[in-house]
C-alpha cells in the first residue's frame, strides 16, 4: 500500500513537468479512487476471513457434536439390546412366577376342598351323635374341638365316687355310643378318663388317680365292646388331673373336671390318604 502511494507521488512529481494541471488532477482523483476501492477490497477481505473463521469455528462444534450424537447413538443400541434382553428374561421369569402362582393356589384349593370334605363329615358326624344321643343333659355334651367331635360325660353319669365300676344309666348311653362308632368303620373312638386333683385313697390295685383315670377308660371301652363295638377302633386313654377343665378350686370345678371324653375321630392314616389322593389328581391335571 505505502509503495502505490510512493510511486504514485514520484510520478506526479515527473509528470508535473509533463502534464498540465488538468490531467494531473485528473489523476489525483482517479489515484484516490483507486485507493477507496482497495480499502474497501481490503476491509471485505477482513470480513470474508473473519467469516471463514466463525464458520470454520461452527462446522468443528458441529463436527464435535455429531461426534457425540453417534457416541450416545450407539449408547443406545447397546442398551436397548440389553434391555430387551432383561425384558425378555423378566417376562420369562414373570410366566414362571404366575404358572407358579396358579399351581400353589390349585394345590391350596384341592386342600381347601380335602378340609371342607372333612368339615363336612365332622358337622354329619355331629348331627348323628345328637340324633342318636338324643340327650338334653348338662352332664352328657356332644361338641366338636379343634374339628375333632367328642362325647364328654361326667362321671355321675357313668360312675359312682372314687370308682371304675359302672352304673346302670352308663350302659343305655354307651350302648348309643357304641350304635354311632359301628355305623362309622372310618373312624376311631378314643375314650380318655379324667379326675380331679383329691389324691386317690380307695386302696386296692389302683395307686393314684391316673391309675383311677386309665381303669375307668378301660372299664368304658370293654363295654363298648360288649355292646357290640368293634374293638380295632377303641382306644382307652388315662389323663388323671393333669388336664382340668377349670381350676381346682370348688366343689363345682372339681366335679366338672372328674369326666370322660370319648372322641370320634377320622383315622390319621386315612386323612392324609385323602390329601394324598388329591394331590395325585392334582399332578395327573397339571400334565
Amino acid at each position: 500500500m505505502k509503495k502505490i502511494v510512493l510511486l504514485a507521488l514520484c510520478a506526479g512529481f515527473t509528470l508535473t513537468s509533463c502534464v498540465s494541471k488538468k490531467e494531473f488532477a485528473a489523476l489525483q482523483a482517479k489515484q484516490q479512487q483507486t485507493e477507496d476501492l482497495l480499502n474497501t477490497a481490503t476491509v471485505k477481505l477482513n470480513s470474508c476471513l473473519t467469516d471463514r473463521s466463525t464458520a470454520l469455528a461452527k462446522a468443528e462444534g458441529l463436527q464435535n457434536r455429531l461426534d457425540d450424537l453417534k457416541a450416545s447413538n450407539q449408547q443406545l443400541i447397546e442398551s436397548s439390546k440389553d434391555l430387551t434382553m432383561l425384558t425378555t428374561k423378566g417376562a420369562d421369569n414373570l410366566e414362571r412366577s404366575l404358572e407358579s402362582l396358579k399351581e400353589r393356589d390349585l394345590k391350596i384349593t384341592r386342600l381347601q376342598d380335602a378340609l371342607t370334605k372333612k368339615d363336612s363329615v365332622t358337622l354329619a358326624l355331629v348331627t348323628s351323635l345328637k340324633k342318636e344321643v338324643g340327650m338334653d343333659d348338662q352332664d352328657i355334651q356332644i361338641n366338636v374341638e379343634k374339628g375333632v367331635v367328642f362325647i364328654s360325660l361326667s362321671d355321675k353319669v357313668l360312675f359312682k365316687s372314687g370308682s371304675y365300676n359302672l352304673s346302670t344309666r352308663a350302659n343305655e348311653i354307651l350302648g348309643k355310643v357304641a350304635t354311632v362308632i359301628n355305623g362309622k368303620p372310618d373312624f376311631e373312638a378314643l375314650v380318655e378318663g379324667h379326675t380331679d386333683n383329691v389324691p386317690y385313697s380307695g386302696g386296692g390295685v389302683l395307686i393314684d388317680n391316673l391309675d383311677l383315670s386309665a381303669k375307668r377308660a378301660a372299664a368304658v371301652v370293654r363295654q363298648l365292646i360288649t355292646l357290640g363295638a368293634n374293638p380295632a377302633q377303641l382306644i382307652a386313654a388315662g389323663r388323671g388331673e393333669f388336664l382340668p377343665l377349670v381350676p381346682n378350686t370348688s366343689a363345682e370345678n372339681k366335679s366338672l373336671n372328674r369326666r370322660t371324653k370319648i372322641y370320634i375321630l377320622p383315622k390319621i392314616d386315612q386323612f392324609y390318604e385323602m390329601i394324598e389322593t388329591e394331590m395325585k389328581n392334582l399332578e395327573k391335571g397339571g400334565q
